[in-house]
Order: structure tokens, then C-alpha cells, then sequence
């Protein structure tokens, strides 16, 4: 079961992160984030198959391939945003953190406006009104 061996990897860099956070901070923060790569990894064959099924989805539905790829864009930008103010939060700097957090949520929202504008247009076009006046 690959769930065993992800909580496991965790719990082993967990520990030897806490014995080597007392001795060689450094060290420990360079574990972390190659623990955190390596989970990664280890799911970017499951990512990547929810990310085909999301575009066979998509392409049954008729949507805009650009909203897919912008809906994609943006579950990405959260999970590396959310990842980068992680490690900085264990590295102790919660303010750098927050800003990554806050950056991040910016670009989405960007990212965002087209596919908003799409659905106000849609719901505007069933209710037979348009954007003009």
C-alpha cells in the first residue's frame, strides 16, 4: 500500500529531523525539504493522472481547454504556494510565510477572472440578458 509507505518516510524524516534540529539546524531544514521533494514525487504519477482525468472531463463536457488549463495552473500555484510557506514556517520565518500564502493567493485570484467572467456570462446568457445594455 503506497499510503504505508508515505506515512512511513514521513515519520522516518520526521524523527530524524527533531534529533537533528537540536544539533545541526541547518541540516535538519535541508532534510525537511528534500523529505518534502520526495513526497512530492512520490505522487507525481497519481497528479498526473487526476490531471488527464480532469482534461478527458473537460473535453467530454465541451469546456474551454483554457479554463482547464487555468483551473490547473491555479490547484498548482496553491500546492507549491502553500508548500514554500510550509518549509518557511518550519524554518521559523511565519512573516515570509504569510507573504508567499498572500502572493500566492493574488496570482490566483488573477488567474481566476477569466474563468469568473465565463460564468457570469453563462448564468447572464440563461437568464437572456448580455453584458451590454
Amino acid at each position: 500500500m503506497e499510503i504505508v509507505k508515505i506515512v512511513g518516510l514521513g515519520l522516518l524524516a520526521g524523527m530524524l529531523i527533531s534529533l537533528l534540529r537540536q544539533q545541526k539546524p541547518e541540516i535538519a531544514m535541508q532534510l525537511s525539504i528534500a523529505a518534502g521533494v520526495m513526497l512530492f514525487v512520490l505522487m507525481m504519477a497519481r497528479v498526473l493522472r487526476v490531471v488527464e482525468v480532469m482534461q478527458t472531463l473537460a473535453s467530454r463536457a465541451s469546456l474551454d481547454q483554457a479554463h482547464m488549463d487555468t483551473v490547473l495552473k491555479i490547484i498548482g500555484i496553491a500546492y507549491v504556494a502553500d508548500f514554500g510557506a510550509q518549509v518557511l514556517q518550519d524554518a521559523g520565518e511565519r512573516a515570509v510565510a504569510t507573504k508567499v500564502e498572500m502572493a500566492g493567493k493574488i496570482i490566483i485570484m488573477l488567474l481566476a477572472i477569466p474563468i469568473v467572467l465565463a460564468v457570469l456570462d453563462a448564468i447572464l446568457n440563461l437568464l437572456g440578458q448580455g453584458w451590454g445594455p
